[in-house]
């Protein structure tokens, strides 16, 4: 299992890279396309960008329907199920910390919508700064409003009971069909998301912000020959001055 004790201080280096400059380290530290989580798992919504340690958790289909019961007692049926349904659910607070990024495998669950605006609210609040999963995301209207950062194979209707529960957490799992481990960096941005095992985060996150740096420097160049307005993504001393403690 990854150790994740250095990893949420280099995450910090990867505030800026984007993930193809990372997956392009990670082909030259000999990591090419194993770290890659299928591309059909994306943002929910533009603009979603985060690099921290993983938090895993693992969904399993369940067998135990929730009981059927009059009107006045359908909100009773859901706890009563919580109740008889083993789950480790309530240990994922205790290993969320600020900087972390909670990643689930959920991939043979079926459409259940094990992230929804209220329990992904309360994951950020422990201080994580984003959500992975392979399964699916409800109440997608609710969290384009919190903004909230999260990534999904899709959306979903359903909800947890007599669908689906939480078997394991802090375990090496597999999301999207790449390896993910406690303490391992997980990144997104526009173009989906890669894993960066923790044990070669450091060597790639040097040679990441090296690609970084020169790609920009040039797309600069362009800029001006083209008179384009310069933005964030073309400014160069300021990401210079940011990566000198890593160069």
């Amino acid at each position: 299992m990854a150790e994740s004790m250095d990893t949420f201080e280099l995450a910090k280096m990867y505030k800026y890279l984007r993930v193809c400059d990372v997956e392009d380290a990670l082909d030259c530290v000999g990591r090419p396309n194993i770290t890659l989580v299928d591309s059909a798992i994306r943002p929910l919504f533009l603009g979603t960008k985060f690099w921290g340690p993983a938090v895993t958790l693992r969904a399993l289909p369940s067998n135990h329907p929730m009981r059927v019961l009059p009107r006045d007692q359908a909100q009773l049926a859901q706890k009563l199920w919580y109740e008889e349904v083993p789950s480790k659910s309530r240990e994922l607070n205790q290993h969320v910390k600020p900087g972390c990024v909670v990643v689930m495998d959920a991939h043979g669950c079926g459409e259940v919508g094990l992230w929804g605006s209220n329990n992904s609210l309360g994951v950020i609040a422990l201080g994580a700064i984003g959500i992975v999963t392979d399964g699916y995301a409800r109440d997608t209207a609710e969290l384009a409003i919190t903004k909230t950062p999260i990534v999904a194979r899709a959306r979903g209707r359903t909800y947890r009971p007599g669908r689906a529960f939480i078997s394991d957490v802090q375990v090496p799992i597999s999301c999207g069909g790449a390896l993910v481990r406690p303490g391992d960096i997980v990144g997104c941005d526009d173009d989906g998301v890669v894993i960066v095992p923790s044990e070669v985060a450091e060597e790639v996150g040097k040679i990441a912000c090296d690609t970084l740096l020169g790609d920009e420097t040039s797309r600069r160049r362009h800029y001006e020959r083209l008179n384009q307005p310069a933005d964030a993504s073309v400014d160069i001393e300021m990401l210079e001055a940011f990566y000198k403690p890593w160069r």
